[in-house]
């Protein structure tokens, strides 16, 4: 349900960094570490299912949107994630 903007005290322009501000070009993640690393949580930070949910809900279009920057390798086997990294 919509809520009139009086209800919040503190509105932000909404920004999302490049990859280059977030990745190292040296090193290829998972999509849940992106997440992570969009919030400035640490990759390896255990998060409950929740938020990690939230997280990804962020980095996945974060990542289409600049999906020209990624390259991607396959995952070890069929029940890991892939990895991602700067071109």
């Amino acid at each position: 349900m919509p809520r009139p903007r009086e209800d919040f005290e503190d509105l932000r322009a909404f920004e999302f960094r490049d990859p280059e501000e977030v990745l190292d070009r040296e090193e290829l993640y998972t999509v849940y570490e992106i997440a992570r690393l969009l919030q400035g949580v640490e990759p390896g930070q255990e998060l409950d299912p929740e938020t990690e949910n939230v997280l990804l809900d962020w980095a996945i279009p974060w990542m289409l949107d600049h999906s020209e920057s990624f390259v991607f390798a396959e995952p070890e086997a069929d029940d890991q994630p892939g990895y991602y990294g700067l071109k």
